[in-house]
C-alpha cells in the first residue's frame, strides 16, 4: 500500500489524505445528528426525516452542477470552495437552535459534497493517468478508514455536547480548505468554446457512457444496503441488549475487510487491460453476498441465548458483509477509472457528476423497493429481500459482460475515443 501511495502524483496523494481526514470530520458529526435534532431541539421524527432528506437531496441532486463547475472553473478551486461551504454548514449546526437554521446547515453540507466529490474524483482520474485504478483503490481505503475513525472520535466529543462536535468538524474542513489552497497543485483548465448546455448535451447523448451507467448503477444501491438490510439483519439476529454491539461489529468488520483487501484485490486485477470481467465478477459477488444470511437463518435460529448465541446468529450477517466488501473492492476502482476514460480530459467532472446523480436516484428507488419487499416478506432474514438484491447484482454482472463483449467499455491502456454514436 505504501509503495502504491508513493508512486502516485503529489496532488493525488494530498487528495487521498484529504479524503481520509474529511471522512473523519464528516462521520464524527453526522451519525449523531438525528439524535441531536430529536432530543436537543425536540423536533418530530417527521421533521428530522425532512432535514436528513434535504441534506441528501442537496448533495445527490446537485452532483452534476459540481462536476460541471469543476470542468469549467478547475477542480482545485471547486474542491476548496466545497470544503469551505461544508465548514460553514457544520458551523451553522453548532450555532443553530431553530428549524430554519438547521435546514440551511443541511442544505449547505449537502451542496458542499456535491461540489467537491465529483471535483476530487475528476482531479484524481486526470492526474493519476494509467494508475487511476490503483489511485481509486486507495481512495476507497482512505475513505473507509475515515468512516471508521470518525464515529469513534465523535463518541468521545459528543460527551461535551453536539455543538462542540460540530465546531470541531467545521474546524477540520477549514483546515482542509487552507491546506488544499497551499499545497494542491493547480492544473490547466481545458478551453470550452461552447456553453454549459453543449457540455450537458455531450454527456447525455453519450450512448456508451449511459449503457455503462445503467449497468453499474446497482453498485451503490447494493453497497448502501449495509446501512439498511444488513443492519436490520444484524439487529434481528441479536438479542435486544446486544443489538447495538452487533451493528457495530458489522461495520467494523466490513471496514477492516475493505482496508485489508482493497489494494491486494486491485493489484491482482489491474494487470488485465480488460476491465469488464473484473467489474462483472465484483457485481456478482456483491449480489451473492445477500444470500448468506437467509441461507444460514434456519440453521442458527435457536442455537442458544446470551452473548454466545448472538455471536453465532450474527456471524452469517457479518460474513455477508465481508463478501459484499470483497465485491466492492473488485468493482469500485475500475468504475471510477472507466468514468474518467469515457470523459477524456475536458468533461471529467461532468461525467462523474452525471454518473453519481443517476446512481443516487437509483439507490433511492432500490432502497424503497427493498423496504417494501421486506415489509411484505415479514422480516429482514427472509428470502425475498435477499433475492431482490442478489438478482440486482447478477443482472448488473450480465449487463457488464454484454457491454464487454460488444467492446463498449474502455480498456485500461486506451483512452476513450469520444465516439458517441
Amino acid at each position: 500500500m505504501r509503495t502504491t501511495f508513493l508512486a502516485l502524483p503529489e496532488g493525488v496523494r494530498l487528495l487521498l489524505v484529504n479524503h481520509l481526514v474529511g471522512h473523519i470530520g464528516f462521520y464524527l458529526l453526522i451519525p449523531f445528528l438525528a439524535d441531536y435534532l430529536l432530543h436537543d431541539l425536540a423536533l418530530s421524527a417527521a421533521v428530522v426525516g425532512v432535514v436528513l432528506g434535504v441534506r441528501n437531496l442537496s448533495q445527490q441532486g446537485l452532483f452534476l452542477v459540481g462536476g460541471s463547475a469543476a470542468d469549467r472553473l478547475g477542480a482545485r478551486g471547486v474542491i476548496m470552495v466545497g470544503l469551505a461551504v461544508r465548514a460553514l454548514g457544520f458551523a451553522l449546526f453548532a450555532l443553530g437552535g431553530s428549524l430554519p437554521v438547521v435546514l440551511a446547515a443541511a442544505i449547505l453540507t449537502g451542496f458542499a459534497g456535491a461540489l467537491f466529490n465529483p471535483a476530487v474524483r475528476a482531479y484524481i482520474a486526470t492526474d493519476s493517468g494509467s494508475r487511476s485504478a490503483e489511485a481509486f483503490a486507495l481512495f476507497n481505503v482512505f475513505g473507509n478508514a475515515g468512516s471508521a475513525i470518525g464515529p469513534v472520535l465523535g463518541t468521545v466529543l459528543i460527551a461535551a455536547g453536539f455543538r462542540i462536535s460540530a465546531l470541531v468538524a467545521a474546524l477540520i474542513f477549514v483546515v482542509l480548505a487552507v491546506v488544499q489552497w497551499i499545497l494542491l497543485p493547480a492544473r490547466p483548465v481545458p478551453a470550452h468554446e461552447s456553453g454549459i448546455g453543449a457540455d450537458f448535451t455531450t454527456v447525455f447523448t453519450d450512448r456508451r457512457f449511459w449503457a455503462f451507467t445503467f449497468a453499474l448503477m446497482p453498485m451503490f444501491a447494493l453497497q448502501s444496503q449495509i446501512y439498511f438490510l444488513l443492519t436490520l439483519q444484524a439487529q434481528d439476529s441479536a438479542e435486544p441488549r446486544y443489538r447495538a454491539a452487533a451493528v457495530a461489529a458489522l461495520f467494523v468488520v466490513e471496514t477492516i475487510a475493505v482496508v485489508a483487501l482493497q489494494v491486494r484485490v486491485t493489484t491482482a486485477l489491474v494487470r488485465r487491460p480488460r476491465r469488464g470481467p473484473a467489474m462483472a465478477a465484483g457485481m456478482a459477488i456483491m449480489g451473492v453476498s445477500f444470500l448468506i444470511a437467509p441461507a444460514a437463518a434456519g440453521v442458527v435460529t435457536g442455537v442458544g441465548s446470551g452473548l454466545a448465541g448472538t455471536v453465532l446468529r450474527v456471524t452469517p450477517v457479518v460474513a455477508g458483509a465481508v463478501v459484499l466488501a470483497i465485491g466492492v473492492t473488485a468493482v469500485q476502482p475500475f468504475v471510477n477509472e472507466s468514468i474518467g476514460r469515457f470523459a477524456g480530459n475536458r468533461l471529467t467532472g461532468t461525467y462523474f457528476g452525471a454518473f453519481y446523480l443517476a446512481s443516487g436516484l437509483f439507490t433511492v428507488v432500490a432502497t424503497s423497493l427493498s423496504g417494501a419487499v421486506l415489509d411484505r416478506a415479514g422480516g429482514s432474514l427472509t428470502w425475498p429481500p435477499a433475492l431482490l438484491c442478489a438478482g440486482t447484482g447478477v443482472l448488473s454482472a450480465v449487463a457488464i459482460l454484454g457491454l464487454h463483449r460488444r467492446a463498449v467499455l474502455p480498456d485500461a491502456d486506451i483512452a476513450y475515443s469520444g465516439d458517441r454514436t
